[in-house]
């Protein structure tokens, strides 16, 4: 008996080693999710700085400003696109890690250049509104950041993570998006009480995208003490390198059993490559092309136009070549996520506090309850999507949204803002947090094929970003525009997203399989 104690005793220690082996390379993957959310929500505590620094400045008629400010708030995301576009070849091409530090090393760029706009012209704080589109390159830089580490760092955990352990180690990257939304909303609102109005509005700003330059460093550092994933070795020919990493997070001979069948899924034919790259270059021509040419008709939405139309084009050469089922899934799902207009609620939930009548401070108070609601609903979905299912919980989060956008709309409408106008924006966001935030990304992990993953997911992903853009871009237009204000006092724009709600409910119930359970290779029955 005192042997098998003592057996037991080693044997215990050795398991609980290896878990903390995979947390710690897990929690450092997460910093990158940890930087999308503090990237892209940081410029929440911002808008009214930038309207008024950047834009107020250029005399510009209301539309025209209304444009360029949405502009301006969503200019990150097109870094963002190209960011998630190119995930798939330069972590296939270089290796995920490798990927994750060019992450790092533009999270830091974007942060000091944001914050600094007039860098290499002058002094921080010494120039003026005619460095905007300084600013909005740096944001395009840390976009581009954000990009990556949307796709390789859940990837990175997959590829990590043991496989009864992956769902639940892949959620806990959206719970990093989420936290680090809610610490900038933190960070925003304290930086927001170091100063009067004036203050905020030419200087305190920055300091709010300076303050990334911490996260971005720390996330820098550690990943040098992370390895590359067994699968990109064994992918390399590195088998032995593989087998080292595999040994510190399970047993020998559980290690062995892994490493042969990640050598087995490798002896077969790799998928051509060749619809990734047609895409691409397709819809580079295209964008550009369109651009220039709306450009010169004089289109003020060319931009915007360009993106959209040449995207969907370039989507015939994915779509001969995968079909036109998993490509539409793919980009629906992802476009879905973004048209329930959860960015809206995380990008201007400012404005719209303010919109109900609150000042500046306490819109960036009730800010941080709407992080929190986010974190702690996120937190339940992580301990709820393998016994209840995806299905169950994408099509009542998507009602639940639906409802309270709706509901928030008429309150506008009806001129009856107020304290039932905030708990709709909870309840709202408790719904995106327990279902469409986390559970769209596991199933952008576990729904493809095999062979065809990192090339759906990349497309699926960079859908997702430009349905961002969209949304955000619009919102400024939608919110101010002088006929529908007068027409439904900010309700419209609350109302579109309450429809998308339903439409997501009724994608997921007619198209999406429930993967509860299911091993990958039985999904892959699902596109046959």
């Amino acid at each position: 008996m005192r042997n098998i104690s003592f057996c037991d005793f080693f044997l215990n220690r050795s398991l609980m080693k290896n878990n903390y082996y995979i947390l710690g390379v897990t929690l450092v993957a997460t910093l990158g999710g940890l930087l999308f959310g503090y990237d892209t929500a940081v410029i929440s505590g911002a808008v009214e700085s930038l309207r008024i620094y950047f834009i107020e400045p250029l005399g510009l008629p209301v539309g025209q400003a209304s444009a360029l400010e949405g502009f301006l708030v969503s200019s990150a995301l097109i870094g963002c696109i190209l960011g998630a576009t190119f995930a798939g070849w330069l972590s296939q091409r270089y290796g995920r890690k490798p990927t994750l530090v060019m992450a790092a090393v533009l999270f830091l760029l974007s942060a000091i250049g944001a914050a600094w706009p007039e860098m290499f012209f002058g002094m921080p704080g010494s120039g003026d509104h005619t460095f905007m589109y300084h600013f909005v390159a740096y944001r395009v830089l840390g976009g581009i950041g954000v990009g990556l580490a949307s796709m390789v760092s859940p990837m990175y955990i997959a590829e990590m993570a043991p496989a009864d352990r992956r769902g639940n180690l892949v959620a806990w990257n959206q719970f990093a998006i989420i936290f680090g939304m809610l610490v900038v909303y933190f960070v925003n609102y304290s930086i927001a009480l170091q100063g009067d109005a004036e203050w905020l509005h030419t200087t305190g700003w920055r300091w709010m995208f300076a303050s990334g330059i911490i996260p971005a460093s720390l996330f820098l550092f550690l990943l040098l003490f992370v390895p590359e994933t067994p699968r990109y070795l064994v992918m390399r020919g590195r088998t032995e390198r593989a087998l080292g990493i595999l040994g510190r997070m399970m047993s020998a001979e559980a290690a062995g059993r892994e490493l042969d069948d990640i050598k087995a899924s490798f002896s077969e034919k790799a998928p051509s490559m060749r619809p990734y790259f047609q895409f691409m270059g397709t819809w580079l021509l295209l964008f550009l092309a369109g651009y220039g040419l709306l450009s010169l008709l004089g289109n003020t939405s060319a931009l915007e136009i360009a993106l959209l139309l040449s995207f969907c084009v370039a989507l015939l050469f994915p779509i001969r070549s995968f079909g036109v089922l998993i490509i539409f899934v793919g980009v629906m799902l992802s476009a879905f996520q973004q048209f329930v207009g959860i960015n809206v609620v995380l990008y201007y939930a400012p404005e719209i506090f303010k919109t109900m009548g609150a000042a500046t401070d306490a819109a960036l108070l009730q800010q941080i309850i709407v992080g929190a609601v986010n974190l702690s609903f996120t937190v339940l979905a992580i301990f709820t999507v393998d016994r209840f299912g995806r299905r169950p919980l994408m099509i009542i989060g998507a009602l639940i949204m639906a409802a309270a956008m709706l509901i928030l709309g008429t309150t506008f409408y009806a001129h009856e803002v107020g304290l039932g106008s905030l708990i709709c924006m909870l309840v709202y966001t408790a719904g995106f947090a327990m279902s469409w935030g986390p559970v769209c990304w596991v199933l952008l992990a576990e729904i493809f094929p095999n062979s065809v993953r990192s090339t759906v997911m990349s497309i699926a992903v960079a859908a997702q970003w430009i349905a961002n853009f969209l949304v955000s871009w619009s919102f400024p237009m939608l919110d101010k525009s002088e006929y529908l204000t007068e027409h439904f006092n900010h309700g419209m724009a609350y109302w579109i997203y309450g429809l998308m709600g339903i439409l997501a409910a009724l994608f997921i119930w007619r198209f999406i399989p429930e993967t509860k359970g299911k091993t990958l290779e039985e999904m892959e029955r699902y596109w046959r």
